[in-house]
């Protein structure tokens, strides 16, 4: 099956801006997926790695509703190491939508191509731990999406989400 096929059938909707799968779940089914930079009515999508795999997003989310968010922004701010880790990822995200946009600006003339992880204005501050996981796992070896995928547990289902009805 064609994996734009399998993207909207997870997300219960057809995907916007979709590029292409950028990691699969242990199944080999889609997990993250990779966005232009704008889509076809030259509107920003600025999370560039889309967190696709029902069974992770609804972890993160739990992770969120417990206060995830402020707890790892606090964590950003206490240690440099991830700090440090966080504005490399930043630089690079900003350079892959660069990339992505072909030289491009779209209706926001650019601006949203300077938006860090998420689409965040402030990368030390976070937005959404899914767009911190889904880049990790597009890009291994991102230490905070990495952590951050740690906390779920298990990291995959017994079965992947594809099998279950939607």
């Amino acid at each position: 099956m064609d994996d734009r096929v399998l993207v909207e059938r997870q997300l219960g909707r057809p995907p916007r801006a979709f590029r292409r799968v950028a990691a699969r779940c242990a199944f080999g089914a889609p997990a993250v997926t990779e966005q232009w930079a704008y889509d076809d009515a030259g509107d920003p999508f600025p999370t560039t790695y889309y967190l696709t795999c029902r069974h992770l997003v609804a972890a993160i989310a739990r992770l969120e509703a417990a206060g995830g968010v402020e707890r790892w922004s606090d964590e950003v701010a206490r240690d440099p190491g991830l700090a440090a880790d966080l504005e490399r990822a930043t630089a690079e995200q900003r350079r892959i939508r660069r990339e992505l946009a072909g030289g491009g600006t779209g209706r926001d003339g650019g601006t949203s191509l300077d938006l860090g992880i998420g689409g965040s204005a402030n990368p030390g501050r976070l937005k959404c731990l899914h767009a911190h996981a889904a880049y990790a796992l597009a890009n291994p070896g991102y230490e905070l999406g990495g952590r951050i995928l740690d906390e779920v547990d298990p990291p995959w289902p017994t079965r992947c989400c594809l099998a279950s009805p939607v």
